[in-house]
């Protein structure tokens, strides 16, 4: 059964058009327990909501799709990185990531705006107050409904 998933970046950090241009990339970072939790469900093929926030407008700029297999994330381990986790060894990592693949970028993105307008998008974890997960699950009709909407 294929999961469907939003990912959330920041589109001066890593955005759509970042992922256009790399067509793949590995997507380090995440140290929430909840996001990484979700992270390690997720299954090579599985559809991706990709979504920009801290923006002038938020929303799903595209889609991608996950291209790896769960693995530990490296950053995790690198004394330079800003995602460095002492408590984090080889034999036992923390964090992991998932390979992140270019599926298409909309010609116009689904604003947050509209999508809290949508009431089939109401129960989407991006709509909760403070959600800041990087990472989140979603439903085939939530993932369906707002590929309809650009």
């Amino acid at each position: 059964m294929t999961a469907h998933w939003l990912i959330k970046s920041e589109p001066e950090s890593y955005g759509i058009d970042h992922l256009q241009k790399d067509k793949k990339t590995a997507w380090t970072g995440v140290r929430n327990f909840q996001a990484r939790n979700f992270m390690q469900q997720m299954k090579v093929g599985d559809p991706i909501l990709f979504y920009h926030s801290s923006c002038a407008v938020p929303g799903v700029y595209g889609l991608a799709k996950v291209a790896s297999a769960p693995y530990p994330d490296p950053t995790q381990f690198d004394e330079r990185s800003h995602y460095f986790d002492p408590r984090a060894t080889t034999e036992k990592p923390i964090w992991y990531l998932v390979d992140v693949a270019f599926v298409r970028k909309f010609e116009t993105p689904v604003p947050l705006s509209e999508m809290r307008t949508n009431k089939k998008l109401s129960g989407m974890l991006i709509m909760a107050p403070r959600c800041r997960l990087s990472v989140t699950p979603v439903t085939k009709e939530e993932f369906d409904t707002t590929t309809r909407m650009f």
